[in-house]
Formats: C-alpha cells, sequence, structure tokens
C-alpha cells in the first residue's frame, strides 16, 4: 500500500532531522504501508513568495496567514533530503511538494519549479480568485457564494493545473465540499473533462482521506462517488492518500481508501 500525502511540515518545528524523518518511517511500517510520498507545502517557502501575491491582496486575514507560513527556505528541506536519500529504508520513500496552482501567477511558479528537481510534484487548488475557501478563517465567506458557480470555477481552475504539464499528481481533486457545501447541478461533463486531461498528462488522482483526517470525521471519504465513478470509467491513475500532517497520522484510512477502489 502507498500513502501519497503525508507532510513533513519543517521537521514540525524542530527543523529537518534523521530522527523526525525515521519516524515516519516507523510509522508508515506499522501501518503496513510500503511506499510513502513526503512533501511540503510551497506556502511554506520564501521562494514562492511572488506566487501567492493574489491571495495575500484578497484580505487581510489571508496575507496574515501566508507571511506566517512562508517561514523557510526551500534550501533547507532540499538540504535534507541529499542527507538521506541514498538510505535505503524497509519503506520506500519520495519527496516533493505539495504546489498550489494559481492560474494569476502560473507563470512565475512554473519559473521557479524549473529550478529544482524532486520525485514528484503533486498540484492543488486551495484558492478560488483569491479565496481561500477551504480555510476556517474564509468559511462564512460561502454564505455570500453562488456555490453551483463556485464549483465550476473550482474545476476550471484544475482544468489549468493539469494543462500546465507542471504535476505528476492531482491532490484531493473534491476538497471543495470541506464544508458541506454542495452544488445542485450534475458535475459530470466537468469530472469528464478531468478525466480526459488527467490522463492526457500522465497524472494520477489522489482518493484522499484528508478532510475526514484534518476537518470533521463525518464527512465523507476519499473521493464522491460519482467522481471516482467517472475516474475508473476513463482509466484515470488513483492514489491513496492520507494527507497527514503528523507522524501519526501517516497511513490512516489508507486501507479502507484502498477498498474503495475495488468495490
Amino acid at each position: 500500500m502507498r500513502d501519497v500525502h503525508v507532510h513533513f511540515l519543517h521537521g514540525n518545528g524542530g527543523g529537518y532531522n534523521i530522527d523526525f524523518f525515521e519516524g515516519f518511517i516507523k510509522t508508515a511500517q506499522n501501518t503496513g504501508l510500503d511506499e510513502i510520498y513526503l512533501l511540503e507545502h510551497t506556502h511554506q517557502f520564501i521562494e514562492f513568495e511572488k506566487v501567492y501575491e493574489p491571495i495575500k491582496k484578497y484580505n487581510d486575514y489571508q496575507r496574515n496567514w501566508i507571511c506566517k507560513k512562508m517561514n523557510s527556505s526551500i534550501k533547507e528541506y532540499i538540504n535534507f533530503i541529499e542527507t538521506v536519500k541514498d538510505t535505503q529504508y524497509p519503506v520506500k520513500v519520495k519527496f516533493g511538494l505539495e504546489v498550489c496552482y494559481i492560474p494569476e501567477t502560473a507563470d512565475v511558479l512554473a519559473s521557479i519549479l524549473d529550478e529544482y528537481e524532486f520525485d514528484f510534484l503533486t498540484g492543488s487548488v486551495h484558492w478560488i480568485d483569491g479565496w481561500g475557501f477551504d480555510h476556517s478563517g474564509q468559511k462564512d465567506l460561502w454564505k455570500s457564494m453562488n456555490v453551483n458557480e463556485v464549483y465550476k470555477r473550482y474545476y476550471s481552475i484544475m482544468f489549468q493545473l493539469c494543462e500546465s504539464g507542471l504535476f505528476t499528481g492531482l491532490s484531493h481533486p473534491d476538497s471543495i465540499k470541506c464544508f458541506g457545501y454542495t452544488p445542485d447541478i450534475d458535475l459530470t461533463d466537468y469530472y469528464n473533462e478531468l478525466s480526459i486531461l488527467l490522463c492526457k498528462h500522465g497524472m494520477y488522482a489522489e482518493n484522499s482521506g484528508g478532510l475526514r483526517l484534518n476537518y470533521c470525521s463525518d464527512l465523507e471519504l476519499g473521493l464522491n462517488t460519482k467522481l471516482l465513478s467517472v475516474f475508473q470509467k476513463n482509466n484515470v491513475k488513483i492514489a491513496t492518500a492520507s494527507d497527514a500532517h503528523k507522524q501519526s497520522d501517516v497511513g490512516v484510512n489508507i486501507l479502507e481508501l484502498e477498498n474503495m477502489l475495488k468495490d
């Protein structure tokens, strides 16, 4: 089994070190995993500051959030990878990034990513025209939004993400359901188009347990039934992901997510 979305998070405040890293290996072994994809958010690194300019301009909450999170250099992460990449561990490890795709700064993003080489890059949509739709501090803004239009815009940005050719995978493709707002329109055409683009660019899509793990235990686990069905019908590559943000969450829900793909 694989968990393709495990956050390292600066060594959980203690910096990058072998002991903390090997804690992920131990947890992965204990949960029966053969492979983990370890990653960091691009919003953690000062090198990506220009990518997030539209986000900071949206409102004070988001500007303060980005400034707080963006507190290190990607060089520290890369240097740590160099120290462990040739060591053989009982669980295979790939190192990468979760990359926020923001259409307004896509060219800037591409030029930055071109400077680095990782095992994988997973693209994610966390911002819709500047708005952090999945932030608890921005949740109330949903009340003034046209939910149908938000969903359509969400997937149209995802189409651009795929077409950019920058990414290995697509993170949590229906995380937009995080606060329980759902559209009353049929999204099948959007799901089909997304499937076509994922296959065209050789990308995998995550079947992610992140919303249940990090938002609310009552939320639907993994891809919604319709989206999963469309992906499988179109032979999209699907990978299981915990979206763990701490060691103890590595591999959480992975077996159930794997079983969803067999039903």
